[in-house]
């Protein structure tokens, strides 16, 4: 039995979480900044490693209480991200697994996503393909086996989530912009606007999301259509590439199995259509995982603990880390 205490700093989410064998979460606290960054329409990275700062000892203090297990590695993301909320997670982490003489384990952000998946019920098994979607994230992965991944495709440009929050303030809507569009498009009919899709007869893996931003532009400044329409119109579109891209990769790759991770995976109509229209099985996270959280780098953590890769007190953290075999190293 492994007990592995997970950190996720990479952004403007505090996530602590204890986690028993990579599977079950014995404790978990997340601190969220979405209503300080909301007034500024986005993450300002600044405040977001001072409010880190504030809270991250207090909310590992919280959970370690609540766990009350003793921990045997920690975890924590040391990349991609904001550098200044990378350091306050990796410095805290270091200060941990040396006071508590235990391994120290270094985690790829995006690797801490495709793991939320085995908290789940229905955890896949190896090989499989991983669509993982957020607010800095929109790529297709090969997922041979643990830790050996292949990026088969990413944006050129604007992430999905990114997209969602900047159409979400044309639109006059709340941030962050995926629940707002997603509320707001219940009302609205999707194919009112046909929107452009990026990319979408390029017979390539590459995701482009900058076309359908500007679309919603103008079509926002020439008011013939009601923000419900405009809403439910781009989130089918931009939903509709991401269905059709994984489908053109399922064909290419012959994958039996894929996995929806990341911010955007809690978007219904996304996981309504992957699970209607795809020939193979989809793994999800729970609603509550799919955001940045403690949970997942444990997860991710304990696999690598357990195949041996493990960290030393000299890892540093890369805002610009790439997912690849030698991305995190042992």
């Amino acid at each position: 039995m492994a007990i592995v205490l997970g950190i996720e700093t990479s952004c403007d989410e505090t996530g602590i979480a204890v986690v028993e064998d990579g599977r079950r979460i014995v404790a978990s606290a997340l601190a969220s900044q979405v209503p300080i960054h909301a007034q500024f329409g986005g993450v300002v990275p600044e405040i977001a490693s001072r409010r880190h700062t504030q809270c991250i000892s207090q909310l590992a203090q919280q959970t370690i209480d609540e766990a009350g297990v003793a921990v045997e590695a920690v975890a924590v993301t040391i990349g991609p991200g904001l550098m200044g909320s990378l350091m306050v997670g990796v410095g805290f982490a270091k200060g941990l697994a040396y006071a508590w003489n235990v391994p120290l384990v270094p985690v790829h952000h995006i690797e801490g996503h495709i793991f939320s998946v085995f908290l789940s019920d229905n955890p896949p098994t190896f090989p499989f393909l991983a669509l993982v979607v957020s607010g800095g994230h929109t790529c297709l992965i090969a997922c041979d086996e643990p830790h050996q991944y292949r990026l088969l495709g990413s944006t050129r440009d604007d992430a999905v989530g990114e997209s969602f929050d900047k159409v979400a303030r044309m639109l006059e809507l709340p941030y962050p912009g995926g629940p707002s569009i997603q509320e707001a498009a219940k009302a609205g009919n999707p194919r009112a606007i046909r929107f452009p899709r990026g990319l979408e007869h390029s017979g390539e893996l590459e995701f482009s999301y900058s076309g359908l931003k500007t679309a919603v532009l103008y079509a926002r400044q020439r008011q013939t259509a009601s923000i419900a329409d405009l809403a439910a119109s781009f989130q089918w579109a931009a939903v509709d590439v991401l269905v059709s891209k994984t489908q053109l990769a399922i064909e290419k790759t012959g994958a039996a199995r894929l996995v929806l991770a990341g911010g955007v995976a809690a978007n219904r109509l996304l996981r309504e259509r992957l699970v209607a229209e795809l020939p193979i099985p989809v793994h999800m996270p729970h609603l509550s995982l799919c955001i940045d959280n403690g949970a997942m780098i444990a997860a991710a953590g304990d696999s690598r603990f357990r195949h041996g890769l493990r960290g030393d007190f000299r890892v540093t953290p890369d805002p610009n880390l790439p997912l690849c075999n030698k991305g995190v190293r042992s």
